[in-house]
């Protein structure tokens, strides 16, 4: 063999060896590359006429409202009722209402939910239980430029009205991505989340966490179950923004509004309660 002949040869051997060295490079990338560009894109909660229904004279008059209304429920009157007195007054639209109603808490349960409040220094001390549907879709509707809604309670609230359909979207995997920078920086030691099987893709989505899991450096479970609800109400430790598990859990953690504060700057968040130290 010449000696051209060998230089070709090891030339055309160094370069396949690199092409290998790449591919497994790329391979190690791709195990904590968890972006699907595949993914649908949608933008969770956004509706085109939030900016009428949330302009600064509208918020105004809804925060005015929300007194009205806390006002009635603090003395015992049905939500129902209240919502239909005072946005009939106002002229609120369904959407507006909706947003009323779920930033509204008498003042006996946003003080007790207060109490129950854990400083994120605790999450380091154990065990975290995630309501995950509430957490997640909180985290794709603030990606989206989706209206939040800061709630008299601290608690920061979608208006994505889902009602047992689900689907994972473009935005999924960057709410995955921050929930798992979140609770890597507060030191969690491990995380549990709770998904309601009959939510349609809950097991697509329990497969989407797991896969992000394999990144993080906490131990990451995932549980499909009929009713998170009432398993997660009897729970401390508990990541939820939901006013029933609230009232009823021992201890829980504000994380959407702090992974929405330190991450997404640029959340579109209505803050009804003024008057409150939210």
């Amino acid at each position: 063999m010449s000696f051209d002949e060998k230089y070709f040869l090891n030339n055309k051997i160094g370069s396949q060896i690199d092409e290998v060295w790449k591919l497994e490079e790329q391979k190690n990338e791709d195990k904590c590359n968890c972006e699907i560009s595949t993914r649908r894109v949608a933008r969770r909660g956004f509706n085109i006429e939030d900016d009428k229904w949330f302009s600064e004279e509208s918020v105004s008059k809804m925060q005015i409202a929300q007194e009205e209304i806390e006002w009635l429920l603090n003395r015992g009157y049905n939500v129902n009722a209240v919502m239909d007195l005072v946005g009939g007054k106002y002229q609120f639209s369904a959407r507006q209402r909706d947003a009323l109603k779920r930033s509204t808490s008498i003042k006996d349960k946003y003080e007790k939910r207060n109490l129950t409040l854990l400083p994120y220094l605790a999450v380091k001390d154990g065990i975290i239980y995630i309501d995950g549907f509430n957490l997640i879709i909180t985290l794709e509707v603030a990606l989206s430029g989706g209206t939040l809604i800061l709630g008299n309670d601290g608690t920061i609230r979608d208006l994505a009205g889902l009602r047992g359909t689900y689907r994972l979207i473009d935005k999924t995997d960057k709410s995955l991505e921050l929930i798992g920078k979140m609770f890597n920086e507060l030191k969690a030691p491990h995380v549990r989340f709770f998904l309601d099987a009959p939510v349609s893709n809950s097991g697509r989505l329990k497969t989407r966490i797991l896969q992000h899991g394999e990144c993080w450096n906490f131990a990451t479970e995932v549980e499909l179950v009929p009713n998170a609800d009432p398993i997660l109400a009897k729970m401390e430790r508990v990541v939820t923004t939901d006013s029933i598990i609230l009232d009823e859990c021992i201890s829980w953690f504000n994380i959407s509004r702090k992974i929405i504060n330190d991450y997404i700057k640029d959340a579109k968040i209505v803050n009804l309660s003024v008057k409150k130290d939210n």
